[in-house]
């Protein structure tokens, strides 16, 4: 046999099955294969779900999930001091194996009722961690019961790996590049009137929003999750507004104001050059990201800025955060003004629903009032607001 026909039997060209791992999809997408995967070797894997945690409020988070239309859990959060097994799992860092899901018929959480009602037989619940730090759990259900043998274990334990470093490397990127902009933001603070409270408190005001809104415009997790984790980026452009018009308590001028409002414009830029530096600029999801930065000052009567978009033209992530932010700027002291009531507030954005402010966004938020006065305590002024 020649050398080149020995190399013909050696060297031959196949599909990865893991292949979309290493492509632009989203973390949803990425999910999904892998679970076609798994399924030609383990069938009776029927869905594969991601929660993620946000240790400052306790909460656990519904993000992505490849159980097709079979979803039990859209939107959901609970605390994770609410859940003894949970809780459980991350303090002996080990996985649990549920067998037979009836035990938890009677359990007060409704996450476990949800799964209950959808009928499925069995569970296994692996926490995720990136640096040590915990950081959400991979559950793998069945409809079947009594299926986690040691053999099927051991290969859902691989998946569940691949599954949490798939998940951690976007992370930690994405949150490298924004620790990136929160130094420079705090190099800055002297000349920024935003405090971190502040940042705190519109960011989960913008993911309440978006949960409420989830059913009509068909905000699937990964999606909220995004807006939550972009939204204290908005007014980064802010950090190349001239110190004696960011920083004036008069009135703004004509030509101070249209200064002012090329923050959008920087913003975009200072977002593109670190996208690009962090090789992020192709990432999925990525657009909420610029539609965030850039149009959150468009109005919907097509009077805001920069380009003067109206209604439905205008990102629904953006005419989210333009109502989060409202309202936070309004109930929080600054030295140029005081907090307005928390009635004053709502009574502006409503007055200001379908003119400037999206409307489904205001009342989204107003029938959620509860949650956000929540917010508002969690996250109190610092001594700068």
């Amino acid at each position: 046999m020649s050398a080149e026909n020995h190399a013909e039997q050696v060297f031959y060209n196949r599909d990865d099955a893991l292949n979309a791992l290493r492509g632009k999809a989203s973390l949803s997408l990425k999910l999904y294969n892998l679970h076609q995967v798994l399924q030609e070797h383990i069938g009776f894997i029927d869905r594969i779900a991601v929660a993620i945690y946000d240790p400052k409020t306790d909460l656990l988070k519904t993000f992505i999930h490849s159980s097709g239309n079979d979803n039990p859990l859209p939107n959901y959060q609970a605390k994770l001091s609410a859940s003894r097994s949970l809780q459980e799992i991350v303090n002996q860092r080990r996985p649990r194996v549920v067998n037979d899901l009836a035990v938890f018929a009677n359990a007060p959480q409704e996450h476990a009722k949800k799964i209950s009602a959808q009928g499925y037989g069995s569970s296994y619940t692996v926490p995720m961690y990136v640096s040590d730090t915990f950081f959400g759990f991979v559950f793998f259900n069945s409809y079947r019961k009594n299926v986690f043998n040691e053999q099927v274990l051991y290969h859902l334990d691989v998946f569940s790996h691949l599954v949490s470093l798939t998940i951690a490397q976007e992370y930690s990127t994405v949150h490298t590049m924004l620790a990136a902009i929160n130094t420079i933001r705090r190099i800055t603070a002297h000349r920024d009137l935003e405090t971190g409270a502040h940042l705190e408190r519109m960011a989960r005001y913008s993911r309440l929003i978006a949960r409420t809104l989830a059913p009509k415009f068909n905000l699937n997790d990964e999606h909220i999750e995004n807006i939550f984790l972009f939204a204290p980026l908005h007014d980064v452009g802010k950090i190349g507004i001239p110190d004696d018009i960011l920083l004036k308590r008069a009135k703004l001028t004509d030509f101070e104001y249209d200064i002012m409002k090329t923050h959008t414009l920087i913003g975009e830029k200072i977002v593109n050059g670190m996208l690009e530096d962090f090789g992020l600029d192709s990432t999925p999801h990525i657009d909420v990201l610029r539609n965030i930065v850039v149009l959150h000052h468009e109005t919907v009567d097509g009077r805001g800025y920069p380009y003067g978009l109206k209604g439905t033209d205008i990102p629904i992530e953006a005419r989210i955060i333009a109502v989060a932010d409202r309202f936070d700027a309004l109930t929080s002291r600054r030295p140029y003004k005081d907090a307005w009531s928390n009635d004053e507030a709502f009574g502006l954005l409503r007055h200001q629903a379908g003119q400037q402010l999206d409307g489904d966004c205001v009342h989204a938020l107003y029938s959620s009032r509860r949650e956000a006065e929540k917010i508002k305590a969690q996250f109190c002024e610092d001594l700068r607001g």
